[in-house]
């Protein structure tokens, strides 16, 4: 079923490739049309109707025609099996708190219908229809923050994105949130009438988690190449020396993700003199937030890589329970539900992310610290004025905070459901963590963009590099010098949002992505 304003829309064939990161984004952020390729349409089609054929059989197919969890030897009557699966989304929608954004919600959407490709998950081409008409029409479901704990697949969330397919539940529409049964009324769509396995199939998995992990890595990874740029201009602004970036010294490492960012460093700094004026340090030995840029941000890049690599192969995978082999006439119960890779990969992103602050920070109290002819607090009258020193307090609060998010937490697990479920991830923790710690970092980045930019101006006989010399006069079009104290948390806010919202500085993101690749 399509709107009257699809027609305009670009379309995509979902298909049985392999869905890279990049893929994914562009699916998320260009919201075609989405239909079945036939080889998928055929997948499904023959999973469904074996299972329609086995939940009639006497014998025993866990969650088809048993109760569900510890419930799983109680038998269920032929005749209530539709009425099995509808109370299954009653009762597993449990969440609570803030919904999350709309974007995660669609790719929550998006990874769930990847994981019906194959017909594993027995789910119909009716129910999966009526799916896509939801995302065609731009009907996304509300789901709440909390409630998963990233095993038996993310249930509490999965069953609030379900919901809307029964008439229950609310989506996002039109900017807003609105009832689905009312949305329903008005398309006149009937509630889906779920069939045996349908309602475990759309709850099962971990496609919540594995959204969350895919939003914050598009956010990391923009970040990670606004820290390159920071840094640049920071190095400009302290008068660094230039010989922890040059290319024979980067040669005699096997970590290709430092030679990456000392290239970085490279194409950022190149026409500046910062490295020949006379406040230098006369040894040319910077401190480390400066000197070890290459390693630290090197090291989040190496983390980021791995995360990238397990967060694709968990999104394109099959993570539902049980799976149903139509070809081989089996149904195996197993436990591609568990969401521990994932679960691992969002908490050593926490652990990295919460590093790009750290060093950050400490660049930032460097650049306050009065050295290299700067004044203290960046502020030509210091004393009269307290210039930037209150800033980095508040840089310092956001790292402490990172610090005890970035606790790991998928080395914890509470058992559930009568110990049916004694070993969970808990990844749901670890993505709510991960993307708080990441909204500090861009905090953190913010702040220190703030200083660089000020002691840019403060720093006499500094020539700035081409790069820099334009992302400085565009910042300061949006802040202006700091002459004498006024409102700081103002000017924080200006500066986060000239990070991750200037054209100009996603133009040089931009350039550094390519140069990498």
């Amino acid at each position: 079923m399509r709107s009257a304003g699809e027609s305009a829309r670009e379309t995509a064939s979902i298909g049985e490739s392999f869905y890279t990161l990049a893929a994914l984004q562009s699916l998320r952020d260009s919201r075609p049309v989405l239909s079945l390729s036939p080889e998928v349409s055929g997948c499904m089609a023959r999973g469904a109707d074996f299972v329609a054929s086995s939940a009639g059989e006497d014998r025993t197919f866990y969650g088809i025609n048993t109760g569900f969890g510890s419930l799983c030897a109680v038998r269920i009557a032929p005749d209530q099996l539709s009425e099995l699966q509808h109370r299954h989304l009653l009762s597993h929608a449990c969440g609570v708190g803030e919904p999350v954004s709309e974007d995660v919600s669609r790719m929550v959407m998006l990874l769930k219908l990847l994981s019906f490709r194959t017909g594993h998950s027995g789910i119909s081409l009716d129910t999966v229809g009526r799916f896509i008409d939801h995302w065609n029409n731009d009907l996304i479901p509300v789901i709440p923050r909390q409630g998963t704990v990233g095993a038996s697949g993310d249930l509490a969330p999965l069953a609030h994105m379900a919901l809307p397919l029964i008439g229950l539940g609310s989506v996002w529409h039109r900017g807003g949130i609105v009832e689905a049964r009312d949305v329903m009324r008005e398309k006149g769509w009937e509630p889906i009438r779920l069939r045996p396995k349908e309602g475990l199939a759309l709850t099962n998995g971990v496609q919540y988690i594995n959204a969350w992990a895919v939003h914050s890595l598009l956010r990391a990874r923009d970040l990670v190449l606004a820290a390159d740029i920071v840094a640049s201009l920071s190095m400009q602004g302290f008068s660094t020396a230039q010989s922890f970036y040059r290319q024979i010294l980067h040669e005699t490492s096997y970590h290709p993700e430092r030679r990456v960012v000392a290239a970085n460093l490279r194409r950022l700094l190149e026409g500046s003199n910062h490295h020949d004026l006379p406040q230098c340090n006369i040894a040319m030995e910077d401190p480390y937030s400066f000197r070890c840029v290459p390693q630290v941000h090197g090291a989040v890049r190496q983390t980021l890589g791995f995360a990238e690599e397990v967060v694709q192969r968990e999104c394109n995978s099959v993570s539902d329970n049980p799976l149903v082999f139509a070809e081989e006439g089996e149904i195996l119960t197993g436990g591609n539900l568990h969401g521990q890779s994932t679960a691992f990969a969002l908490d050593y992103m926490a652990i990295a992310m919460s590093e790009l602050a750290s060093i950050s920070e400490r660049r930032t109290y460097q650049l306050l610290s009065g050295q290299h002819g700067l004044p203290d607090f960046l502020i030509a009258d210091p004393g009269l004025n307290s210039g930037l020193m209150i800033v980095q307090y508040t840089s310092a609060a956001l790292v402490n905070e990172n610090k005890v998010l970035a606790t790991p937490a998928s080395i914890d697990t509470i058992p559930t459901c009568h110990l049916q479920e004694d070993h969970v991830s808990m990844g749901g923790t670890s993505a709510y963590k991960l993307n708080r710690i990441i909204d500090n970092v861009e905090h953190v980045l913010g702040i220190e963009l703030l200083a660089a930019a000020q002691a840019i101006d403060l720093n006499p006989g500094l020539e700035l590099s081409p790069i820099a010399r334009s992302l400085h006069e565009h910042f300061r079009s949006e802040v202006a010098l700091l002459t004498e104290d006024r409102l700081m948390s103002t000017e924080i806010e200006r500066s986060r949002r000239f990070l991750v919202e200037s054209p100009v500085m996603a133009g040089v993101r931009v350039l550094l992505d390519r140069e990498d690749a």
